[in-house]
Formats: C-alpha cells, structure tokens, sequence
C-alpha cells in the first residue's frame, strides 16, 4: 500500500463529493414521481443501515484494505478469490461512471466531440492525480468541495429568486401510494449512490485520525442524501414531475430556467462543471480502489506501475459496457441494483460481519 495519510477533512470532502457524483444531475429517483424527495431519504436510511454492516467489520481490521481483511475472514485463497472480484466491481463501477460522464457532456455542451476523446481526457487527468498518491486526491478534494458548495448555494438561490419554484408541483403526497415509493428506495436509491459508499473501504486505512472515521462517514452520507433529496424537490418544484420524467438531465433544465431581468440567464454550465467535479472524483476513487486492490493482492512494489494499464482497462469497459446512453441507464437501473450491488454491497458484506460476529463470540465464550 502507499506509504500516506489523509486528513478527516480530506476523507469528509472525498466521501461527500463521491455520494454526489451522477445522482446529482439525473432523474434520480424519479421512479417514486412527486414522492422522489421522499425515496430518496428511505434511500438514505437504508443507507445508514448499510453503515452498520460495513463499520464494524471494518473497525475489527482498520489497518487493512478490503481485500487484506477480506483473506483474513474468508481464509487465504477463497479470501484472494473475493478480492479479485471486488477489483473487477470496481473497475466496472468506474467504467460506469465514466460513462455517465462523457455521455451527460456530449449531450449538454460538446455534442460534436467523440466520446473515446472525453473519456481519454478525463482518465488522463485522473492518472496524473492517482500517479501523485491519495494525498493529491484529498486535497484536491479539500478545494472543490467549497467550489461544489458555492455552486449549489448559487444556483439554488437564483432559481427561488427567479420565481421558477412552484411547490403545488410538489402535490399531493402519497398520490401514488407506497409502493413506488418503497420499490425506489430499495434497492435503487440505497445502492446508488449511498451503498456506494462501501469503495471507501480501500481508502480507510490512510486516515489519520481512525477513531474519527464513524462520524466523518455518518456525517458525508446524511449530508450529501439531504441535498440530493432537497435538488430532485427543486427539480420537481420547478419543472413538474412528468418534464422531469422526461428529461435525462433535470437539474441542467432547472438550473437553465434561471432568468434575472434577461440579463443573469443561461447558467446550466454550474450544473455541468458541478456534475464535472463529482464525476472526477467518483471515478477517482473507485479507480484508485481497484489499483490498491491489485497491490494488496498481487504483492506490487507500488501503485503507480500499474495506473496507466488500469486507466486503458477502464476506457475500454467504458465504451462497450453500452451501445448507448439509454441502454447504458437501463443497465444501471435494473440490472446493476438487483445482480450486481445486492452481492458486493449487501450479501458479501453482511456474510462477512456474520463470521466476524460469530468468530468473537467463540473467542470470548473460550476465554
């Protein structure tokens, strides 16, 4: 592992830009329609209770990486084996979101540029950051979250000012009944993006304060769910909920509807550099798990031998992971929850806090 410490300002920053990433300007949770506001808070709670799972298993092994207490739990080889597909879950998650990424530009403000071209840019600049260490990364992190939090302080208030926000949009509650609202929040706005959370796990052992952790993490996941659920409520207040239905990026149309006195307009670029940022940094960290899951594994020197190659590997999936943008949300939607993110963030994790739990019992009940 790299030889680093990051501060609890750091990894706060980190943790809550990576919760933003793409949810912030797709429909998310639109599925539960005017009550999107409301699963994504049951989302949130889920979410916590994931935390529940992860936090412990962590804190019996707070020096290790997941794929080290991984061996250590799983035993050496079927350990090795679950690493080995959490590297490639990861790589897939940043093949995603890279996705996500080069898509939401091409359609918003480079409609022309090739989206190979995109790609190799953003994971050029990722590499350059990853080459310098996690210390870059957190700092950087320390930068943008002012700049993220500006964006949105700004943009949400000029939206209110502009006369844009009608809440009758907004009713009435329940008009659909509980069943959207429940089938949205799980597992759909619990994986993605609270579930997410659990990449970090690669990231813990650098901080420097490891007592802190539990309130650093507690405090990013309900922080960055409110203001999730506070956008998609503007997005719904301001455009209706059968528009944002219809959108693909409902936050770039609320942020656009922005009008003062036909001179203070045409401000969706927030939304853009906004959605530029959580994207860098979402990609950032599932890419540098992956990478320090392969030293941990395959016993590497160091991580910067093996960026460049992981960085190809992830333009690659990236590109072929969908034929298109529709497809590529259709995956993330309905296949990814229920195949992909219920094993490695639910299943996996809560059988390992089961042996660990039933490993200390035996070991107390001995002494």
């Amino acid at each position: 592992m790299e030889k680093a410490k990051v501060s609890v300002i750091q990894l706060f920053s980190m943790m809550f830009i990576f919760e933003l990433g793409s949810a912030l300007v797709v429909s998310f949770g639109i599925g539960a329609r005017k009550d999107a506001w409301f699963a994504i808070f049951l989302g949130l709670c889920g979410g916590v209770a994931l935390f529940f799972i992860y936090y412990p298993v962590f804190r019996q092994y707070p020096d290790l990486p997941f794929t080290g207490y991984a061996r250590e739990i799983f035993g050496k080889y079927f350990g090795w084996g679950i690493g080995v597909l959490y590297i490639v879950y990861l790589m897939y998650a940043a093949s995603r979101n890279l996705r996500d990424f080069g898509d939401i530009l091409l359609a918003s403000t480079m409609r022309k540029t090739p989206l190979l071209a995109v790609n190799i840019l953003m994971i050029l600049a990722i590499c350059y950051v990853l080459y310098l260490g996690i210390e870059v990364l957190g700092r950087t992190a320390e930068v943008f979250i002012v700049v993220i939090i500006f964006f949105g302080v700004t943009g949400s208030l000029l939206t209110w000012v502009s006369g844009n926000v009608h809440l009758p949009n907004l009713q009435p509650f329940l008009e659909d009944g509980w069943k959207p609202i429940l089938t949205t929040a799980f597992p759909i706005t619990t994986f993605f993006p609270f579930g997410e959370m659990f990449a970090f796990s690669m990231v813990f052992p650098y901080l420097n304060q490891p007592q802190s952790l539990k309130k650093v993490w507690l405090s990013a996941l309900i922080s960055s769910g409110l203001i999730l659920s506070y956008t998609t409520t503007l997005n719904i207040a301001v455009l209706g909920v059968e528009e944002v239905e219809r959108a693909t990026f409902p936050l770039l149309s609320t942020i656009g509807k922005i009008n003062l006195m036909e001179f203070l307009q045409r401000l969706d670029a927030i939304a853009v550099l906004s959605f530029l940022f959580t994207t860098f940094f979402k990609v950032s960290i599932y890419f540098y798990g992956a990478v320090i899951g392969m030293v941990d594994l395959f016993k590497l020197k160091n991580h910067q031998q093996i960026i460049l190659p992981a960085g190809i590997i992830i333009i690659f999936l990236s590109m072929s992971i969908a034929s298109n943008f529709a497809e590529h949300i259709d995956e993330g939607l309905i296949i990814a929850p229920y195949y992909l993110h219920s094993v490695f963030l639910l299943i996996i994790p809560l059988l390992m806090l089961s042996i660990v739990i039933i490993r200390n019992h035996v070991k107390n009940k001995a002494n």
